[in-house]
C-alpha cells in the first residue's frame, strides 16, 4: 500500500516480481512506461497496456482483455461506500489492510 499522493506506477515493478511467470498484466495509460515493460518482459509477464499517443514504438494490446479492468475498477468503487476506506482512518497498514478484508467477506455474503 501506498499513500494517496503516490503514483501507483511506483509500486509496479514490485508488483511485477510478485506476480508469477506467463501472467497478463492489465494497466491504464499511466503504466506505459519502457521500465515496466521491460520488467515484465524479463519475467515472461504480457504487459496489455494502451499505448500512449506519444509513443513511437508501439506495442501488441488486446480491446476486449483491456475491458476486463472494468471488474477490478467496480470493486474499488464498491469498497469505497464505506466511511473508513474512502478516508483511511487507519494510519496503520495491517488494520487497513485488515479493514478492506472485513469489507470484501461483507460483500461477498451480500451477493
Amino acid at each position: 500500500m501506498t499513500g494517496g499522493n503516490i503514483h501507483d506506477a511506483c509500486e509496479a515493478e514490485a508488483l511485477i516480481e510478485a506476480a508469477p511467470e506467463g501472467a497478463t498484466l492489465l494497466g491504464d495509460k499511466g503504466y506505459d512506461s519502457t521500465a515496466i515493460r521491460e520488467a515484465a518482459a524479463a519475467r515472461d509477464i504480457w504487459a496489455n497496456i494502451p499505448n500512449r499517443s506519444n509513443r513511437k514504438q508501439r506495442f501488441g494490446f488486446s480491446p476486449w482483455l483491456y475491458r476486463q479492468r472494468n471488474l477490478v475498477e467496480r470493486f474499488f468503487n464498491r469498497i469505497k461506500q464505506f466511511r473508513g476506506i474512502a478516508t483511511r482512518y487507519d494510519k496503520d497498514a495491517e488494520n487497513y489492510l485488515a479493514a478492506i478484508k472485513l469489507i470484501c467477506v461483507r460483500l461477498w455474503c451480500n451477493a
